[in-house]
């Protein structure tokens, strides 16, 4: 059994971009799925909060937050040298200010605000990030990095909302940059489907990038 426990739910972002950075790492841990609607006891137990991702390590340390899940798994390996291009502070406006415009697009009608007006806050963001990867291919480099991984889910998310709309923009190499990593075998390794964990459950192992689906 894996010493490592990972609470996820596959379709969330923040949870996305902490099992990338597991599965580049090569670190095996135990991958819980959660149901939202019906937290596990042992999750809500180490972390009240109930939000994913939460990685509690095998020394029992509980991870709270996806960014330092990330650094976590890269400080123990890191092969690919993806902390040498991490740009924290365009992660950080990707978490705050572009998130915030992403969920008051996707969910409006929850905000009550409005969607196209959101829609082109967001787009500014995008644009900026267009711009970079059509410098060297990536958001930090020509290589795929920490900044890559770390935003590309919430990408994936603004440009699933519509995606006709979406692919009618010019974002001549932010759209390339997205598909290639949507259909890279590092993402598929990491968004297999898995029934919502339960203690009776037996354990889904999780070791690198390339763990068929199941």
């Amino acid at each position: 059994m894996a010493n490592h426990v990972l609470y996820s739910f596959r379709r969330c972002p923040y949870a996305m971009r902490a099992r990338l950075a597991l599965a580049v790492s090569g670190v095996r841990y135990e991958l819980r799925e959660v149901r939202l609607t019906s937290k596990p006891a042992e999750l809500l137990a180490i972390s009240p909060k109930g939000t994913v991702p939460v990685l509690q390590t095998a020394d029992g340390a509980v991870i709270e937050e996806s960014l330092a899940i990330m650094r976590w798994a890269l400080a123990t390996r890191d092969p690919d040298g993806w902390l040498a291009r991490g740009d924290p502070a365009l992660i950080a406006r990707n978490d705050t200010t572009f998130k915030h415009h992403l969920d008051r697009y996707k969910y409006a009608e929850r905000h009550g605000s409005d969607a196209v007006r959101e829609r082109a806050n967001a787009l500014c963001f995008l644009q900026e990030l267009d711009g970079r990867i059509a410098t060297a291919g990536q958001i930090c480099g020509t290589t795929p990095g920490l900044a890559d991984a770390a935003i590309m889910p919430f990408v994936r998310q603004f440009a699933g909302v519509d995606r006709d709309w979406y692919d009618a923009q010019a974002l001549p190499s932010l759209q390339p940059w997205l598909a290639d990593h949507l259909a890279s075998d590092l993402f598929a390794s990491i968004m297999h489907r898995s029934v919502p964990w339960c203690p009776v459950d037996r354990s889904i192992i999780v070791e690198g990038p390339m763990q068929p689906n199941s």
